[in-house]
């Protein structure tokens, strides 16, 4: 036996209360679901939205298409307006990227640059932010001290980089006998690993401000609760700051992966082009000799396609092992 509740709260002379509120969804037509699906709860939130989708797709989306159909293609330059044949060559392009010993080497470099910077990146950078935020006095100084690199022209630093790393450079007269010969911009061994520690030091302070702003993040009472239980900052570091920034490590990672991947200024000036022999060559770099100083844009496209894939991989990777669950 059921009993009405509003109509017994109406006799007692009580409010029966609003009558209750169907879901969003129920009685919904299906026409509606779906675009609450496409839409989301705040359409005009699209609205704000689409100056930046614009600028997405007409920045990176249309030169990544673009790119893909140039490296189907015999593609060459022509003067705005000419009307020339473009034939199709179907993979003969990746075919002949795939067959070159300077594109391996190229991506050969690239891997040493990344298993250098990326991990040095990682660690310097959340390292000297937990620093920088428990500094007290001259805090602002020391954060645009690390900060000021990373803003200043590539060319203004790689001479500064040139007049260090040179033959007769500061760093080989401190070293003395123990300075490498040949030195090391020249040296086919270190000229990488010389151009991975710059774009480490270049941009290490664009992620500390990352990992600063993680760190706000942070629940200070965790680190109360850890040095309750006896914990040094050795222990606080490792079981509240590394797990609390963690979603930063990897957008860290990720950023520091794409910008290592395109890396073109830092060879082309500090190696004269990828020197010695192609040691210090980047996959960017080989694109620029093939696609404008050879004019074969067709196999640069090729090279690009090949990259993009790449770093995909490569983020899908890190997005598993480094990403983890938010939660």
């Amino acid at each position: 036996m059921t009993t009405d509740v509003a109509g017994a709260a109406g006799r007692t002379g009580g409010d029966p209360g609003p009558d209750p509120v169907p879901p969003p969804s129920e009685g919904e037509a299906p026409e509606g679901r779906k675009k609450r699906r496409l839409l989301g709860e705040h359409p005009l939130g699209i609205l704000f939205a689409a100056p930046y989708i614009v600028f997405v797709l007409v920045v990176f989306a249309y030169p990544i298409v673009f790119a893909v159909w140039i490296s189907f293609h015999d593609y060459f330059f022509a003067a705005p307006g000419a009307v020339v044949d473009r034939p199709f060559v179907g993979f003969d392009n990746y075919v002949q990227v795939l067959t070159d010993p300077d594109v391996w080497q190229s991506f050969r470099n690239v891997g040493v640059f990344l298993i250098i910077n990326v991990p040095l990146t990682v660690i310097l950078s959340i390292v000297l932010a937990t620093a920088l935020d428990r500094v007290v006095h001259a805090r602002t100084f020391f954060r645009v001290s690390y900060y000021v690199p990373y803003v200043t022209a590539s060319v203004a630093v790689v001479a500064v980089w040139l007049f260090l790393f040179s033959r007769d450079g500061l760093v080989n007269n401190v070293l003395g006998p123990l300075a490498p010969d040949p030195s090391w911009l020249i040296n086919p061994v270190l000229a990488m690993p010389t151009i991975a520690l710059f774009v480490t030091w270049k941009g290490l302070g664009f992620y500390i401000l990352l990992y600063l702003a993680a760190l706000q993040n942070v629940p200070k009472e965790l680190y109360e609760s850890v040095s309750v239980d006896g914990g040094g900052r050795l222990r606080q570091f490792f079981s509240v700051t590394v797990p609390g920034v963690r979603t930063a490590t990897f957008l860290v990672v990720l950023l520091s992966t794409i910008t290592g991947a395109n890396l073109f200024t830092e060879p082309y000036l500090l190696t004269g082009g990828g020197g010695p022999n192609g040691a210090s060559a980047s996959p960017v770099l080989l694109m620029y000799q093939r696609g404008i100083e050879q004019s074969n844009p067709g196999v640069a496209a090729a090279i690009g396609v090949i990259l993009i894939i790449g770093v995909l991989v490569i983020a899908a990777i890190q997005r598993r092992f480094v990403g983890g669950d938010e939660s």
